[in-house]
């Protein structure tokens, strides 16, 4: 708990330079919120009415405090475009964006730590050159490349699964359906991550004088890499893994518009487009402090699975 308190506290200082970046970025968007919202008819009196009812005529320096302010109170302010408050907006759009980011995150798990396993035990063997291969590829293909690709042969082509939208409210099959792609899009590249984190931290382990030992005390392979060695090479793959479920919180932005799930994603890119700085800001800041929050999980978990973390 004390340990917990101590990283939750250091977490205010990034939050806060997350805030102060996330203002004074959004505002080199170029172009004009209002004359975006009202159209080009808008007259002067009606843009310096809207100006000073969201505080755009007011000095950037104050417009920050107030935006301070306002977040350090839970109010995100309200949307430009639909006048409603940013943490509806985000509230709405947030479970579509977790589905998405949780089973790709199963995905990456599920694939990339028994590849790196299997490529460990049998290095420079033929899985391991298939795996280093598959890693590669996973890396560096671009994951809207990868999601058309997908898109094309499995539901253009095949027609097996959806390539738009997030499936039919209450619905668990078409909602399961219109997961696989967009999570496999995302999860390939987290595979190829973790795939090669778990072969190098398994290569480290399997080196050890413990496993050895148990192999020399007659174990069962199965035994020696499951129950010892991976178990003391989990803390990189954790790691990697929850750096990974946080990158793809941001990753969804790309993913959601090419799929177009109602997502987090989505909801940020069309209010980039339409210069909404407030539901900008908000969905911006939101991400930001889930991938912190991850990171704390992440760095918790280790002194779950070793006890030398807890020692220390």
């Amino acid at each position: 708990m004390q340990y917990f308190l101590q990283r939750l506290v250091t977490s205010i200082p990034t939050l806060f330079g997350v805030m102060v970046a996330v203002f004074f970025v959004v505002h080199l968007i170029p172009g004009d919120p209002l004359l975006a919202m009202l159209g080009d008819s808008a007259t002067q009196s009606q843009l310096d009415e809207a100006r000073e009812q969201f505080g755009f005529d007011r000095p950037l320096p104050e417009q920050f405090a107030r935006f301070v302010a306002q977040y350090s109170s839970g109010d995100m302010g309200r949307s430009i475009r639909s006048r409603r408050p940013v943490t509806t907006e985000i509230v709405s759009r947030f479970p579509p964006t977790l589905q998405l980011a949780i089973a790709a995150v199963l995905v990456s798990v599920v694939l990339g730590v028994p590849l790196g396993i299997v490529a460990a035990v049998r290095r420079g063997g033929l899985v391991d050159f298939v795996s280093l291969v598959l890693s590669t590829l996973g890396i560096a293909a671009p994951v809207f490349w990868v999601g058309l690709l997908l898109s094309l042969l499995f539901a253009t082509k095949l027609g097996w699964l959806p390539s738009i939208g997030a499936g039919r409210p209450g619905d668990p099959i078409s909602v399961v359906r219109a997961l696989v792609l967009p999570s496999l899009t995302l999860g390939l590249r987290g595979m190829a991550l973790i795939a090669r984190m778990t072969r190098s931290s398994m290569l480290e382990v399997l080196g050890e004088d413990f496993v050895r030992t148990a192999r020399a005390k007659g174990l069962s392979s199965r035994l020696v890499i499951y129950k010892h060695a991976l178990r003391n090479a989990a803390n990189p793959i954790i790691s990697i893994v929850g750096l990974n479920f946080g990158l793809l919180l941001g990753g969804t932005v790309l993913i959601e518009t090419v799929f177009a799930r109602p997502g987090l994603g989505k909801l940020l890119v069309d209010s980039i487009l339409a210069r909404d700085y407030p539901v900008v800001q908000g969905v911006t800041f939101t991400i930001a402090t889930a991938f912190i929050l991850v990171n704390l999980a992440t760095d918790l978990t280790y002194s779950v699975l070793d006890p030398r973390v807890r020692v220390s």
